[in-house]
């Protein structure tokens, strides 16, 4: 039985052995086609970084030049003359039209989002609004939380409502969260879903009780608990 199993090692290593020379053969008769290759994902590779380096970067730094003047308007609340630009400066749009795959022209799309929101154009602001994206939480929740003051003045409520409740619960923070939370609630009464409502506002009332929306919110819980 042993000698078997050494017979048995022996042709293993044997077999390895010749699979090993085969592959060398293989690589010593195609080196060239192979060396080709390697030289061509190296190519590929530097050519990556080097339009990384030398390109996407300069354009995201012209992106956020532009971008710094237009906030500046938007900062002032000229809405306008953020949006479209002035002289020789460019607006949100035309940043967002220029520079759409950069940091800078997500963030105008925000930016951008705010201003029509602000001047009453609220289907522009979802459109922009919606373009947006961003890691940050409480970015992300206030972007959030303006598309649904958006729905709502357009009575879409049931948008509202959603949009709302995933800011408040995108980040539960002392900031945002109770402020969207009292927004969700207050429309669910005016969908008369009082449960739902006592519910946001017990929740302003019992994790969020420092807040400036939880000063008077035991008058909403009574309110939406004498309508259920």
């Amino acid at each position: 039985m042993a000698k078997k199993k050494v017979n048995k090692t022996e042709e293993q290593f044997a077999a390895v052995e010749e699979t090993l020379t085969r592959t060398e053969q293989w690589v010593e008769n195609n080196q060239k086609q192979l060396s080709t290759f390697v030289f061509g994902v190296v190519i590929v590779i530097a050519l990556y970084l080097a339009y990384d380096k030398f390109y996407v970067q300069s354009v995201n730094e012209e992106a956020e030049t532009e971008l710094f003047v237009a906030v500046e308007y938007f900062e002032k609340d000229s809405f306008n003359l953020a949006l479209n630009g002035v002289n020789d400066n460019l607006g949100l749009l035309d940043i967002i039209d220029d520079y759409g795959s950069t940091d800078a022209g997500n963030l105008a799309n925000y930016y951008a989002g705010i201003s029509y929101l602000r001047t009453g154009d609220n289907e522009s602001a979802i459109e922009y609004l919606s373009d947006f994206s961003s890691d940050d939480e409480i970015i992300s929740s206030i972007c959030h939380g303006s598309l649904g003051d958006a729905y709502i003045n357009i009575d879409e409520v049931d948008d509202a409502i959603n949009y709302w409740t995933k800011a408040a619960f995108n980040s539960e923070n002392e900031f945002t969260a109770p402020i969207y939370l009292k927004r969700a609630a207050m429309a669910l009464e005016q969908e008369e879903k009082f449960s739902k409502a006592v519910e946001y506002y017990t929740l302003i009332k019992t994790k969020y009780s420092t807040s400036d929306e939880a000063r008077d919110i035991e008058k909403f819980i009574n309110r939406a608990e004498l309508r259920k």
